[in-house]
């Protein structure tokens, strides 16, 4: 009985050591929830002047701007070499585990590169190409599980930088934007490719918005923006919902929705400003509460912490909004237009110039605590920085760098 006993605890404590292990996982694009919040903690209050110590680089990935995937002591992210799209997967030293080629990969208008970050659902990897190829890889050695190609299923159209999406899995669906008729938004089974649902009566095409749920107790939705539309959709049927008119300059909506319960913060670039609404009590409709002018955030995420909105605009100026009021609590002015994110009660950015920050989000103290410059890798400062289990990641072009930003223990 006592060696069992033993024999049970131990398979306890190595349960519990697995799950402590995994638990600052991020599986998909913009952390463990697509909302630009890691759980990674006992990370540095600030950094060196250089910046933190830097634990490997990886190189030859391509032309990309995605950026990584962490789960289960592995990294995935893609990249574009002569066209042709590759998924890489990576152990946590920096060690080329696999790579694959999925298929060709659009133009870009000019941007060429891939844009979808993996998303990984236990031995399964999705992506979606911008030519709108939805791909299943596994996780294990990169073999291809299905592939599916949107615009021919669903009678879309591409968009002109290129389908821009990393993939929402939603228990056994994985949802993409096809933009096609009665198919805008679409779910496909996770295990085989096969269609579950359509959004019948939404024939918009993509706007490079990444599709999040809003989960709020009642209501269990995909909420999203298509070309000239924020929509809610039925998670489970695909049923359109809601629908409110969100025309944008050149079509663009590429920052996700920011939800916190019931309400949905919406925010575009090119001086369009935000806005706050409220889902309706039967989940059938949205009251807008708010409108502000000040923060644009073009392609580099919003984040909302404490009832506060962070994100740094189109002018290279960060701003702290109040979630209540939509007013300015605080700003920081020539920052940098770029990407921002939140972890263990710090704010990381990386803007376009190629800084990468540490900022404190106090409204009251809002400052850039510590910086450091990106100079390896070419092209555009445009994937967003991934914090998991102590390090930061940053992607530049065909470069994945890995910096320790762990707080060292006494003793």
């Amino acid at each position: 009985m006592i060696r069992i006993l033993q024999n049970l605890t131990l398979v306890g404590l190595l349960a519990l050591s697995t799950s402590t292990a995994w638990a600052d996982d991020s599986p998909q694009f913009r952390g463990p929830d697509r909302d630009g919040i890691y759980s990674a903690t006992g990370l540095l209050e600030s950094w060196p002047e250089a910046g933190p110590k830097r634990l490997w680089t990886a190189t030859g990935l391509g032309e990309g701007y995605a950026t990584v995937s962490v789960a289960d002591g592995r990294l995935y992210t893609t990249g574009m070499h002569e066209e042709v799209g590759t998924a890489y997967a990576f152990d946590l030293n920096g060690k080329l585990l696999w790579k694959k080629g999925y298929g060709k990969e659009h133009a870009g208008g000019g941007y060429p590169g891939t844009r979808t970050t993996p998303t990984v659902d236990g031995d399964r990897l999705f992506l979606l190409s911008s030519k709108g190829v939805a791909v299943a890889l596994s996780t294990q050695d990169g073999a291809t599980l299905w592939s599916v190609d949107l615009l021919d299923r669903f009678k879309g159209k591409n968009i002109y930088f290129g389908m821009s999406e990393s993939p929402l899995v939603d228990s056994d669906r994985v949802i993409f934007t096809a933009g096609g008729k009665d198919a805008a938004v679409v779910a496909l089974d996770t295990t085989n490719g096969e269609t579950v649902w359509t959004s019948k009566g939404l024939s918009e095409p993509s706007a490079y918005c990444n599709p999040v749920i809003l989960d709020d107790g009642k209501h269990r939705q995909i909420v999203t923006m298509v070309q000239k539309s924020l929509v809610g959709l039925d998670a489970k049927t695909g049923q359109v919902l809601w629908q409110e008119s969100m025309p944008a300059e050149y079509d663009i909506h590429s920052t996700s929705p920011v939800i916190q319960g019931n309400r949905i913060y919406v925010t575009h670039g090119y001086d369009q400003g935000g806005h706050l609404y409220e889902l309706a009590a039967d989940g059938r409709s949205v009251k807008k509460l708010w409108r502000d002018e000040t923060l644009d955030v073009h392609h580099g995420g919003a984040v909302e912490v404490n009832n506060v909105i962070y994100g740094a605009a189109s002018k290279k100026t960060w701003y702290a909004i109040d979630m209540e009021t939509g007013n300015e609590l605080a700003s920081i002015r020539r920052a940098g237009k770029g990407s921002v994110v939140y972890a263990d009660g710090l704010l990381y950015g990386y803007t376009e110039g190629g800084d990468v920050l540490l900022v404190n989000p106090d409204p009251k103290d809002f400052r850039i605590i510590s910086q450091f410059e990106i100079k390896d890798g070419e092209g555009h400062h445009w994937a967003h920085p991934v914090v998991a289990h102590g390090v930061l990641y940053i992607r530049h072009g065909d470069v994945l760098m890995a910096f320790d930003v762990a707080a060292k223990k006494d003793g």
